[in-house]
């Protein structure tokens, strides 16, 4: 179990690539304000020109576009959980504060002095540009013509989270960590659930897909009552402006999944309920 740590360490965290990064305005990739606001209209753009020239897209059957869903949710999954534990492992890397309590805090509130550098910024590169490797998700929606599945929720929540991730390191955001951490764990789970319909075994737990969403909005609320506790009556916490965009941004998610909860499963239970009187 040791062994499988310290590799696990060093392959996430104590690599030379990943210690030693450093992100900069300008020169990483896509650290300009030009890059997101591209990016984001061109996926717009796109999908707009798209779901309305549908019917002059090329009809894919099941036997091609069900393998390519499988192998980008199978990537997606993976490199979900790599971010999770990469993270995770980075808070007890040599860089991040001694102490438990001390690595908690830090997690949810960065010095106002913190460096955007080290394995923890490298994460959230990393999560930052798979985000825009999810526009594949709305890509296999327009191809196969399943356009009840083109909700506002989901165009918006892919086109704006890219610039929330975005702001995550220019500001270099306190509760960065939480974030990465959280959504990756959830997104193992949604795209697990993806890859296993894809490959002709649906399961049984779609209802947590939401139900995980769901919870990971009020528990980031929980946690930036805190980290905002911090800031004002403490020493200060990192990229606070960061943190108001992405509550704001949670806040409006959280009311459009609930929106959607009680529309697919809220009215599906309240009529089954009927037909068992």
């Amino acid at each position: 179990m040791a062994s499988v740590y310290s590799t696990l360490t060093y392959w996430l965290v104590e690599h030379p690539k990943i210690a030693n990064f450093t992100w900069t305005e300008g020169e990483t990739l896509g650290s300009t304000v030009f890059f997101v606001s591209a990016v984001v209209s061109i996926y717009l753009s796109a999908t707009f020109l798209l779901r309305y020239s549908i019917n002059a897209l090329p009809s894919l059957g099941p036997r091609i576009l069900k393998p390519i869903t499988a192998v980008h949710s199978l990537v997606l999954c993976l490199l979900s959980l790599t971010m999770a534990v990469g993270c995770t492992l980075s808070l007890f890397s040599s860089q991040a504060p001694s102490g438990l309590t001390a690595r908690f805090l830090y997690a949810i509130c960065f010095p106002v002095d913190v460096k955007p550098s080290g394995p923890l910024f490298f994460w959230a590169q990393v999560f930052y540009l798979s985000k825009i490797l999810e526009f594949g998700d709305t890509i296999l929606i327009l191809l196969s013509k399943s356009i009840h599945r083109l909700s506002f929720l989901h165009v918006y929540h892919h086109a704006a989270v890219v610039v929330m991730c975005y702001l995550w390191l220019r500001t270099r955001m306190s509760m960065l960590p939480v974030g990465i951490v959280v959504n990756s764990t959830v997104h193992v789970i949604m795209y697990g659930y993806y890859f296993l319909c894809a490959v002709g075994s649906k399961p049984k737990w779609k209802k947590l897909v939401t139900n995980s969403q769901i919870v990971q909005f009020l528990f980031s609320f929980v946690l930036s009552g805190w980290m905002h506790q911090e800031h004002l009556f403490g020493s200060g916490c990192s990229g606070y402006l960061g943190n108001i965009f992405t509550a704001v941004f949670n806040a409006s998610l959280l009311a459009l999944f609930l929106n959607f909860y009680s529309k697919n499963y809220a009215k599906k239970t309240t009529l089954e309920s009927k037909k068992c009187d």
